[in-house]
C-alpha cells in the first residue's frame, strides 16, 4: 500500500483537483489510500466565522457561509457529470454547510467559542473536500469511499491539539481501510480531524493533516507516506532569500526534526512519529510537477557531496543574558532560571553558557522576553540586591542560524569552515551552541545580519 496526503494548495481548484485524479490513477496498483486536507483559504474562513459569530457579525458570517457554499459546489458543477453523483454530492454538501451555519448561529447566540465548538467548526473544511474527492474520483471510474477520520482515529478531548491512541486508533483503521483497499476501494480519509471515545470532535493541531498522513499509513503498514505539497521537495535553505538553494534528494528523519525546529519548510517533527516507529519512509512529493523525485525522509541517509544538509534560520527572538562574578561556582542558578521560565511557559530556544558560569544566555521568542525578565528579575530579587547577580539584559531582534546534516558527525573542520564564512561575510556571532550529537551547530546573530549570515554559510559548502 502506498498513503499519499494531498495538502490545501494540493487540492485548492479545479486544475489542482485534476491533477489528484492523474496523480491517483498513476499509483493505482500501488494500493493507494488517501488522506486530503480543506482546499486551500477554508480554514481560514471556518476560523474567521467563527470570529465573527462571537461577535455577532451576522452579515459576515453569512457571506462567508455563501462562499464556502460556492467554492464547493462549483467543484461539483465542474468535475461531476453524472447527474445522480452530482446530486448526492450537491446533498451532501448542502448538508453539511447548513450544518455549519447552524453551528454559527449557536456561537452568536452564546457569544462563546469555546475550543470545543472551534474544532468542531474547523473539521468541516476537511469533510467538504474528502466528499468531493471522492465523488470526482469514483466519476473519473475510480471506486473510492469518503473516510471520516472521526470515526477511525481516538483521541484525548485536549481540543485542538488532542493527543491520539494509537492502539484503538491502529486497530480502527487498519479494520477499516485495509479490507476497502482489498476491494480496491480507495479511501479517501479527512486529514486533521479524529474524535473522542463519546464521539466529539478534535483536531491534531499544527500540521495536522500531514500527523494523519503519517497515522494511517503506520497503521496500515504502507511501502512508504508520500506528503504532496507545492515544492519539489525539503531545500537546502529558503529560496526566497538563498538564491542558489537546491533539493535535498534524502534526508534522515533526525535532520527533518531538526530543520523543522529552526524554520525549514518541512514536515513537522510529530509527524514523523508514527512512520519512524514503523520505519516507513516519508517522501515530499510536488502536484505541480508530480514527475519530480522529491525529498525522501528515512531511517537513514546517504552521503552527498555536502555533508552539510540545510542552512536555516529563526528570526524575531530574543537573548536574555544573566551574569555576574557572583555567579561563579554557586549551585542551582540554571535550575532556577529555567524554572521561573517554565513558570511562565517560556519556550527556550538556545542556550550558551561560557564555562567560567559568569554569564548564562537564554534565547527566547521576542514575544515572549518581557514577561520572561519579569519573572526573573522576580526570581533574582534577592540576588541581585546582594550583587550576586550583576545584571539581567536583553538584546533584540536576534536570529539563530542553524546547519543541520548526518554527516558533520566525526567531520573535521565543519565549525571552522562555518565560522570563517560567517567572518568573510562581516558578521558578528553573539552566541554559539552545538549538541553533543554534532547533528546541529547553531549561532546567534543579530536578525538584520541574519540573511547574509545564511547566505555565507550555504555558499561554504554548497559552492566553496
Amino acid at each position: 500500500m502506498l498513503t499519499m496526503k494531498f495538502g490545501g494548495t494540493s487540492v485548492g481548484d479545479v486544475l489542482r483537483l485534476q491533477e489528484v485524479v492523474s496523480i491517483v490513477k498513476t499509483f493505482l496498483p500501488e494500493e493507494p489510500v488517501i488522506v486530503a486536507s480543506a482546499m486551500s483559504g477554508v480554514t481560514n474562513i471556518l476560523l474567521d466565522s467563527a470570529q465573527r459569530a462571537v461577535e455577532r457579525n451576522s452579515d459576515a458570517v453569512a457571506r462567508n457561509v455563501q462562499t464556502l457554499r460556492d467554492k464547493h459546489l462549483a467543484i461539483a458543477h465542474a468535475l461531476v457529470h453524472d447527474d445522480n453523483r452530482k446530486a448526492r454530492l450537491i446533498a451532501q454538501q448542502e448538508v453539511l454547510i447548513d450544518e455549519l451555519a447552524n453551528l454559527f448561529h449557536g456561537v452568536a447566540l452564546l457569544k462563546e467559542l469555546s475550543p470545543r465548538s472551534l474544532d468542531a467548526i474547523a473539521s468541516f473544511g476537511e469533510i467538504l473536500s474528502c466528499n468531493q474527492i471522492s465523488a470526482i474520483l469514483e466519476e473519473s471510474g475510480i471506486p473510492a469511499q469518503a473516510i471520516d477520520a472521526r470515526t477511525i482515529i481516538r483521541t484525548d478531548d485536549h481540543f485542538g491539539e488532542a493527543a491520539v491512541d494509537f492502539a484503538v486508533t491502529n486497530r480502527l483503521v487498519s479494520d477499516l481501510l485495509v479490507p476497502l483497499v482489498g476491494r480496491k476501494i480507495v479511501p479517501v480519509v479527512t486529514g486533521f480531524i479524529a474524535g473522542t471515545e463519546d464521539g466529539l470532535t478534535t483536531t491534531l493541531g499544527r500540521s495536522g493533516s500531514d500527523y494523519t498522513g503519517s497515522i494511517v499509513g503506520a497503521a496500515v503498514d504502507s511501502g512508504e507516506i508520500w506528503i504532496w505539497t507545492d515544492v519539489d521537495g525539503v531545500m537546502s535553505a529558503d529560496p526566497r532569500s538563498i538564491k542558489n538553494a537546491a533539493v535535498l534528494p534524502e534526508l534522515s528523519y533526525r535532520e527533518a526534526a531538526e530543520m523543522s525546529y529552526f524554520g525549514a519548510k518541512v514536515i513537522h517533527p510529530k509527524t514523523m512519529v508514527p512512520a519512524i516507529e514503523k520505519n516507513i519512509p516519508i517522501r515530499i512529493k510536488n502536484t505541480f510537477n508530480p514527475g519530480a523525485p522529491g525529498t525522501l525522509i528515512s531511517t537513514k541517509t546517504q552521503s552527498t557531496a555536502s555533508v552539510v544538509k540545510t542552512v536555516t534560520s529563526i528570526d524575531n527572538l530574543s537573548i536574555i543574558s544573566i551574569e555576574g562574578n557572583g555567579m561563579v561556582g554557586v549551585p542551582g542558578i540554571s535550575a532556577r532560571i529555567f524554572s521561573a521560565l517554565a513558570r511562565m511557559r517560556v519556550n527556550v530556544m538556545m542556550i550558551s553558557q561560557a564555562s567560567s558560569e559568569h554569564n548564562v544566555c537564554i534565547v527566547v521568542p521576542k514575544s515572549d522576553c518581557e514577561r520572561a525578565v519579569k519573572e526573573l528579575r522576580n526570581e533574582f530579587e534577592i540576588d541581585i540586591a546582594k550583587k550576586i547577580i550583576d545584571d539581567i539584559g536583553v538584546q533584540e531582534p536576534m536570529s539563530i542560524v542553524a546547519v543541520v546534516g548526518e554527516g558533520m558527525r566525526g567531520t573535521w573542520g565543519i565549525a571552522g569552515k562555518t565560522f570563517d564564512a560567517v567572518a568573510r561575510a562581516h558578521v558578528n556571532i553573539v552566541a554559539i551552541a552545538q549538541g553533543s550529537s554534532e547533528l546541529n551547530i547553531s549561532f546567534l546573530v543579530e536578525q538584520k545580519e541574519a540573511a547574509a549570515a545564511v547566505q555565507a554559510v550555504h555558499d561554504a559548502f554548497y559552492i566553496g
